[in-house]
């Protein structure tokens, strides 16, 4: 069966984007890199797992929100690590417990229970009213 892996366009940044990812998630490592010119064209490394493509193709395709990664913390401690250390140098928080990074990439850092939490209808209005989500201000509703 053929694997899929998801290509991130990068801004002549890949190599940055990945050591600043691997800051964050140490179980992260680049399996393979590709050069053209001297320079960094195409990075592969496993995030957490998932196996990803950083390619250095320039500014001409920015992220947008269409793509984001999606983090399932079962604690509160683990949602302000990876919330904390995502928006720093130049990321931005969003709203319900999305943010995008200094790279533009967008993220979702969210309860492993969030499911369980929105069967409370008291708790919809409560995340929407959130920029990084509070487990304990969700259960609280």
């Amino acid at each position: 069966m053929e694997k899929i892996t998801p290509c991130l366009w990068c801004n002549d940044n890949a190599e940055e984007m990945v050591n600043f990812y691997k800051s964050i998630f140490p179980e992260t490592e680049v399996l393979d890199v590709s050069h053209n010119d001297g320079k960094v064209l195409v990075m592969i490394f496993r995030l957490n797992g998932q196996e990803i493509m950083a390619l250095n193709g320039g500014p001409i395709f920015p992220h947008s929100e269409a793509f984001s990664f999606y983090v399932a913390c079962d604690t509160q401690e683990r949602i302000d690590h990876y919330w904390n250390r995502l928006i720093a140098d130049g990321g931005s928080p969003s709203r319900c417990g999305w943010l995008k990074d200094k790279f533009g990439l967008s993220w979702q850092i969210v309860p492993s229970m969030m499911g369980e939490l929105l069967k409370n209808p008291r708790a919809m209005p409560v995340m929407f009213a959130m920029a990084k989500l509070d487990i304990a201000a969700l259960r609280a509703a």
